[in-house]
């Protein structure tokens, strides 16, 4: 009796251990492609029947075989959404391929979101895939979309998105922006507009903010509109506290970099580290808001470079924080190397040096101005613009 209980426990363990393999060298062998044989089916039904223990067996099957899901993805979501008829979902399945939806976007849909399967095609899906078309959201960017936020399939179409989509379009006048809007801040078009968006949109009215400042705040800050009344019109009062006009577009750049805590917090921690004090930070933030909303990475590489490489006093570069703005490589090297040239070469003098020709003029000027009226004393000077020479290599220190 001892002996047949062995036996029968190490034939249980050689069945798993078979499955197992069954089911592993299927998927690697097949993947994706092509159409699985009937013997594939039938190693492929094994393994999943063996991991579903309660679940729809046809279910799982069809979550497999159709909609591409792993097996163990597909026993999670068949706890989900069930289905005794195909009808349903091969009609779903059927409108994401004609909206060029790809296998592995209706695979990602699916497994994130498994009830879209049982969603009604003519009187909810597809109204609402051909109205977001209709606005100017192309299906490549409608698959990339929602194949990550299926969520965003749930809202009603007359009740919610419709009506979102309306209320942004007479803020922002344009459906390319309400797209942009989309795309960025999608989670607004299922949210209650009545109840955070339009009464901050009503505070900015009543301050005097232009509609072409709250056009740009809402296009690109939606998330700040979308903040409960109290904590946004704190924000609102903070900015105002500091000095901003709220009829200026650095009102809106304020707002954003003071929406982000965090990120204000360790751009501080950067600017006091090389010497900035709390005023300092206050006055690069009235000239430059966006100064505030730079990566502690980028504020500590230009600032050792002006101040170690060019000699610059850092209290000197809080006079001047749209630098910040502005690439390292691209801008900020390349305009520095002409001018520290020019500097040992003694055919410019520091004192009357405008840092703000030096950044913030268009390249045309730049040049002009810094390279080629210089030419004829400095010949590499156009190379040292462009990094090929070194500028102490052409000033003879």
């Amino acid at each position: 009796m001892a002996l047949s209980y062995v036996f029968s426990k190490s034939l249980r363990s050689a069945s798993t251990m078979f499955s197992s393999l069954l089911c592993r060298n299927r998927f690697r062998v097949q993947g994706f492609a092509g159409a699985a044989s009937h013997f594939d089916f039938q190693n492929q039904w094994f393994c999943t029947k063996r991991l579903t223990s309660s679940s729809d067996d046809f279910t799982v099957s069809y979550l497999v075989n159709s909609c591409r899901l792993s097996p163990e993805a597909a026993v999670v979501a068949s706890h989900k959404v069930k289905f005794q008829s195909l009808v349903k979902p091969d009609s779903v399945l059927a409108l994401f391929r004609q909206y060029e939806f790809s296998d592995t976007q209706i695979s990602t849909l699916v497994r994130r979101y498994p009830l879209i399967l049982v969603a009604d095609v003519k009187n909810n899906l597809l109204p609402k895939l051909e109205f977001l078309c209709s606005i100017g959201i192309s299906r490549l960017d409608l698959a990339k979309m929602l194949s990550h936020k299926p969520i965003l399939l749930t809202p009603s179409l007359e009740n919610s998105i419709i009506p979102c989509y309306t209320f942004l379009k007479s803020v922002v006048l344009s459906d390319s922006k309400v797209v942009y809007i989309w795309k960025r801040n999608s989670w607004i078009f299922g949210a209650n507009l009545s109840k955070n968006v339009i009464p901050n949109i009503g505070l900015l009215k009543e301050l005097g903010m232009p509609d072409s400042c709250i056009a740009s705040l809402v296009t690109y800050h939606a998330e700040i509109v979308m903040r409960k009344p109290e904590a946004f019109s704190e924000l609102v009062s903070e900015v105002k506290e500091i000095g901003f006009d709220l009829e200026k577009m650095f009102f809106v750049q304020a707002l954003h970099a003071m929406y982000w805590k965090q990120t204000w917090k360790r751009s501080e921690s950067a600017y006091r580290s090389w010497g900035w004090s709390h005023e300092d930070i206050l006055c690069a933030f009235r000239v430059c808001p966006l100064c505030m909303t730079k990566s502690e990475k980028k504020i500590m590489g230009t600032m050792d470079f002006l101040v170690n490489k060019m000699g610059w006093q850092s209290q000197t570069i809080a006079k001047i924080p749209y630098v910040f703005m502005y690439s390292l490589e691209k801008r900020i090297i390349p305009r520095c190397s002409v001018v520290r040239a020019l500097l040992l070469k003694g055919l410019i003098e520091e004192k009357k040096l405008s840092l703000t020709a030096v950044f913030m003029k268009p390249e045309n000027y730049f040049l002009n101005k810094f390279v080629t009226c210089y030419l004829d004393q400095v010949p590499q000077l156009l190379d040292v613009y462009h990094g090929k020479v070194d500028a102490q290599d052409v000033s003879g220190v």
